[in-house]
């Protein structure tokens, strides 16, 4: 089995995979603080740069591919079982 690209897009597809399945329950034990799930969220004029430590920026970053990754991992996960199915 050599390392070829479709190897590095399916490692990629898993570790996406891994960050989605994640649950709320565990995310809030990590963060602390369960009340405050975005912080700084108010309106326009809003500092983003420094809106909390690189532990709830992760935090914030893993929420945000549970929410708009969630349609696209489901048709990303279709053709890659398709394609394992059909070239082994």
């Amino acid at each position: 089995m050599g390392f070829t690209l479709y190897n590095l897009i399916e490692a990629a597809l898993l570790c996406i995979n891994a960050v989605a399945i994640l649950s709320e329950r565990f995310l809030s034990k990590l963060s602390g603080n369960a009340n405050i799930n975005y912080p700084n969220v108010g309106g326009y004029g809003v500092d983003y740069q420094n809106s909390g430590g690189a532990k709830q920026q992760l935090l914030t970053l893993i929420r945000s591919v549970r929410t708009v990754m969630r349609i696209p991992l489901i048709a990303f996960n279709v053709v890659t079982i398709m394609f394992l199915i059909l070239f082994g």
